[in-house]
């Protein structure tokens, strides 16, 4: 029964492969040459590795620096006003401005006026945003490829 069937198969591939010796060679020997190229790769380009950083203590933070400082978002809904009442009171007492500003277009012009003490966030949706400084955009570390 089955015995019979699975060695009279294991017969017919192995007379196959006898008689398509370049088709087997080439399954044994592409393989072996993309494993030797994944792994010249990543020879080529190793992972860093960095230390362990101990916990330690940074100090109190210097809000000297933060005087005066004006954090501006849009849009201005329910949820950013929230997220940035928290970002405003609950870590600084004081020295941080929140400015809401209907528009990215509003939120360029405030950043171009007050270029050195000036941050814009601008909100895509409730979980997701951008930093506008003067002359640049931050992206999120989401979008960052790799190498």
């Amino acid at each position: 029964g089955v015995w019979r069937q699975t060695r009279a198969l294991l017969f017919k591939n192995c007379l196959i492969k006898c008689r398509t010796k370049k088709s087997s060679v080439q399954e044994v020997l592409f393989p072996l040459f993309f494993l030797f190229w994944l792994i010249l790769m990543s020879m080529m380009h190793p992972h860093r590795k960095y230390d362990e950083v101990a916990n330690t203590n940074l100090g109190t933070l210097d809000t000297s620096q933060l005087v005066n400082f004006v954090i501006g978002y849009t849009p201005p809904t329910r949820v950013t006003r929230d997220i940035m009442k928290k970002v405003a009171f609950d870590n600084f007492e004081d020295g941080i401005i929140t400015e809401e500003y209907l528009s990215e277009e509003e939120l360029q012009e405030a950043s171009a006026l007050k270029p050195s003490n000036f941050v814009g966030v601008v909100f895509k949706d409730s979980m997701s945003y951008q930093l506008r400084f003067h002359d640049s955009i931050a992206m999120s570390s989401i979008y960052t490829e790799s190498r």
